[in-house]
């Protein structure tokens, strides 16, 4: 069988698609003929020769508008057929109605009052005008040499794109099968995409590399787990979905031909810096014990697993040499604990200058955060959130306000950058949580700041979605699922991975406050330093955060150095009594002091000094502004025998044809 995957706009340019890769490596061993087509970076090409687009264009829709809808909204009219505004009709089924200019004023209205500018509305109005064109064009070609079945992954803004492509193949070649795949068919949604869009021949549920070979195969479809078809009668049926995710074994190594070929022609080429995407574990350790209440991740599949060490170890450098990429993006939710001893530590020893980026729990220790850069993580998203113990503890994130100043300060002592979100309007969250980290926040700005400030959203599959006890009262999907799809109310629910509540936590006004000094903090942090350096018998700290007019303090008193010794570890007023020379009389001047000089960042009982230690800060001033540099490409004879994979390296290439 010959197979064309495609990945469809918004799809992120700088990185292959890891699910379509994984689906090629699957099809291709069951003997299949496979292809995938980077349709983004057409549309790239497209869009930069049609509308003039660039970077910061493309970026609005895959990364900024998420929540707001505005990339799967600029191709709805592709998929529904009409391009500019009409009279309605009053079928409301996919592919029969169109939209009012009403209807077209009121989501440029809900765009503007989430943040848009009049440029980016505009620009998401052209771009709705020209994706038919794109679309045409690019089944027009399929078309012209039609394969036995189209793969579509979808996952974020990849949905309307995707469901036009589908249907215009549909009725050009009704013979091509069409599949959908990807994180917005999990569950209910997939079930909803079949159900609603007869042009879809099959959606793939959960995980692809068992069901997607099963389906190649043919043979009764009803006992494929989580498989959607469709009888005799072109009726949709659902399959249920397993209860068993795939063991770590059978979690395949993704083949990325002709990626990195096709960026290197497009215009997407000067734009961006192309990396590597590839999986060590899914699911989410921590969130099998305690489900952190906002976070829809994982959806179906939350049990954790990872692969062997050596196997995953093997598979980097494998796809390093091959492609010639130092950049590795890894997309697992959360790191294994047990990779630092194994892989973390063997990237440390070997001849290889990676540059690394892991999702990890905040909580790490200053060792931890050292081997992270020591084996070439060049940035980490800890999942830090806030700053905030009491909100913290309604995420249920296992962490404290200290334990996160922590890692943003032994992280960037490491030479590790951190990349994070604060995020507010939680149920029970009080104007004080905030208060006084407001306050604070001058402490902070030689750390790393959150790329901003945001109220939290409900998604499907989050506690807050499934548990309303918990405090929110979803009323229906969000606005972006009403302005994009002509669907009843009932399909968009399913369909729907975002949802509409009554905001809670904090107000405007507090809001308002905590987004302006994320922003501040975000213009002062490159120039902002906070180091020390520990020389036994004194310690010298040297500033130029803004908000303190100090530039060198020696620390030589006892006290002082045994308390900012001890402040490495947050500790409450009585520990460090209990610990430092003169106990507490000696030691409350010396947190005055300390706090005046802004060394403390102080929740609830609790104090940790902030100070940098020296070695590495210039480095990551020079990492922020101008990148990390390496020089040595891995090869997989660099690695020891003892932690080689048991399975083999990354598959030749199928060619197509």
């Amino acid at each position: 069988m010959r197979i064309v995957l495609l990945h469809m706009p918004w799809g992120a340019i700088d990185v292959p698609s890891l699910a379509l890769g994984i689906l090629h490596t699957a099809a291709a061993r069951a003997g299949h003929r496979v292809g995938v087509r980077y349709a983004n970076l057409d549309f790239v090409d497209w869009a930069a020769e049609h509308a003039g687009f660039g970077v910061d264009d493309y970026q609005y829709f895959s990364e900024k508008s998420y929540f707001q809808g505005a990339g799967d909204w600029a191709f709805a009219g592709a998929l529904y057929g009409d391009d500019a505004p009409a009279a309605p009709e009053t079928d409301t089924n996919a592919g029969t109605s169109t939209a009012t200019a009403d209807e077209f004023a009121d989501y440029f209205a809900y765009l503007a009052a989430n943040g848009a500018s009049e440029q980016e509305i505009a620009l998401t109005r052209a771009t709705r005008a020209i994706a038919p064109a794109f679309i045409a064009r690019l089944v027009e070609e399929l078309a012209a040499d039609p394969p036995d079945l189209v793969g579509f992954t979808t996952t974020f803004q990849q949905n309307t794109a995707s469901l036009a492509a589908a249907r215009l193949l549909k009725q050009r070649c009704p013979q091509v099968r069409t599949v959908f795949g990807g994180a917005n068919c999990d569950g209910p949604q997939g079930a909803a995409l079949h159900r609603n869009f007869p042009f879809l021949d099959y959606v793939v549920r959960g995980e692809g590399e068992a069901v997607f070979p099963a389906l190649l195969a043919g043979g009764d479809l009803s006992a494929v787990p989580g498989l959607c078809w469709r009888d005799a009668s072109g009726t949709s049926i659902a399959n249920a979905m397993t209860t068993r995710p795939l063991p770590p074994a059978a979690i395949l190594a993704p083949r990325y031909d002709g990626f990195f070929e096709r960026l290197d022609a497009s215009v997407a080429a000067g734009w961006v810096d192309p990396k590597l995407v590839v999986e060590g574990s899914r699911g989410c350790w921590w969130g099998e014990k305690h489900h952190c209440t906002f976070c829809g991740l994982n959806g179906s599949s939350m049990e954790f697993r990872s692969k062997p060490p050596a196997d995953f170890l093997a598979e980097v450098l494998a796809l390093a040499e091959r492609h010639q990429l130092l950049d590795v993006y890894v997309v697992d939710n959360i790191l294994d604990m047990g990779y630092f001893d194994t892989v973390l530590k063997s990237l440390a020893e070997l001849p290889v200058d990676l540059r690394l980026h892991f999702e990890i729990k905040a909580n790490l220790r200053r060792h931890q955060f050292q081997l992270l850069g020591d084996s070439g993580a060049a940035q980490v998203q800890p999942g830090i959130e806030s700053l905030s113990t009491r909100v913290l503890r309604i995420m249920d994130k296992g962490v404290t306000g200290c334990q996160n100043v922590r890692a943003l300060r032994d992280a960037q002592s490491a030479g590790v950058s951190v990349t994070w979100n604060y995020l507010y309007g939680f149920p029970g969250e009080q104007p004080a949580d905030y208060e006084s980290v407001i306050r604070q926040l001058p402490v902070l700005h030689h750390l790393d700041p959150p790329t901003g400030a945001g109220r939290i959203a409900i998604e499907r599959f989050s506690p807050y979605f499934d548990r309303p006890e918990l405090g929110f009262a979803i009323t229906r999907p969000a606005f972006q699922y009403h302005a994009t799809y002509r669907l009843p109310e009932g399909e968009l629910a399913e369909l729907a991975y975002v949802f509409t509540a009554p905001p809670l936590g904090i107000g405007g006004d507090l809001a308002e406050r905590l987004s302006a000094a994320v922003d501040t903090w975000l213009a002062r942090f490159p120039d902002s330093r906070l180091s020390y350096r520990d020389a036994g018998g004194r310690i010298v700290l040297v500033n130029t955060r803004p908000g303190y007019d100090w530039r060198v303090v020696e620390l030589t008193d006892p006290v002082e150095l045994a308390v900012f010794r001890l402040l490495a570890q947050p500790r409450s007023t009585a520990a460090l009594a209990a610990k430092a020379p003169g106990g507490a009389a000696a030691v409350e001047p010396v947190l005055a002091r300390f706090t005046a000089l802004g060394l403390l960042f102080h929740d609830g009982e609790s104090f940790l000094q902030v100070a940098v230690e020296s070695d590495n800060q210039v480095l990551m001033r020079m990492q922020h502004r101008h990148g990390p540099a390496a020089t040595a490409l891995p090869r997989v004879e660099d690695v020891p025998a003892a932690v080689r994979p048991r399975t083999g390296e990354v598959p030749d290439a199928v060619p197509i044809g």
